[in-house]
């Protein structure tokens, strides 16, 4: 009886493709927001300030971070759609899609907080309350979203998804450890460092992920009933 052939599908569409490219457009927007416009603020510390503060209520670069940060937003979500788009046959990549799609929705709307001082001097309001709520969702989604990526490609993929997740945990407990001081408004020497090297490692997992499945070529073979099954190559 002769072999069921291996197919080849079609290239996936320019639109997909472009979805992808989003994500990566987007981790580069997001690197040059952190490099550019801490530069506005005299005597923003890189090292001692989080990210957040950088578009904290009456902080001097919110009005050039909120729109900059909606186009990564929106960037983001058409990177989310690309990935789901790209799992047809394997559902832990469109779980991975879909998680995407969430915590980038979450990103768009995050509340903003109060600068420490304010904080500290008993100022905080609701929107301080919902920023920890919005970054413990998005914390939650994104983990999950590198988990089943982890899943749905390849050996080396997997290995790296899980490198990403120990190096988050790691510096996630540093800047867990420092974050009471800073709604205290003490010292934080090192919290800007812990929290960097945290979104470095999720922007760079975005970029590998968008090349990753740029590169990779969807094979269908006929099954016995002859349904079609996905694999990533």
């Amino acid at each position: 009886m002769p072999q069921p052939s291996i197919a080849i599908t079609p290239p996936r569409s320019s639109t997909v493709n472009f979805l992808l490219v989003c994500g990566i457009l987007a981790s580069l927007l997001y690197v040059a927001m952190n490099v550019f416009i801490p530069l506005q603020w005299q005597g923003y510390s890189f090292t001692s300030q989080v990210i957040s503060e950088l578009s904290a209520i009456d902080a001097p670069t919110r009005s050039l971070w909120v729109p900059l940060g909606i186009a990564y937003g929106v960037l983001m979500i058409a990177f989310g759609w690309g990935v789901w788009a790209s799992g047809r046959g394997n559902r832990p990549l469109r779980v991975a899609g879909a998680l995407v799609l969430v915590y980038s929705i979450i990103g768009l709307f995050w509340p903003p907080m109060h600068q420490r001082e304010v904080v500290a001097a008993g100022g905080g309001t609701l929107s301080d309350t919902l920023h920890i709520v919005w970054s413990a969702a998005w914390v939650a989604f994104m983990l999950a979203a590198i988990a089943f990526a982890g899943a749905a490609l390849g050996t080396r993929f997997r290995l790296y998804s899980i490198t990403t997740l120990v190096i988050l945990f790691a510096f996630g407990v540093l800047t867990g450890l420092d974050a009471p001081k800073l709604s205290a408004n003490l010292p934080t020497p090192l919290i800007g460092v812990w929290e960097r090297i945290q979104i470095g490692v999720v922007i760079l997992w975005d970029i590998v992920l968008a090349l990753a499945l740029l590169r990779r070529k969807e094979i269908v073979a006929p099954a016995a009933k002859g349904s079609l099954v996905g694999a990533a190559a």
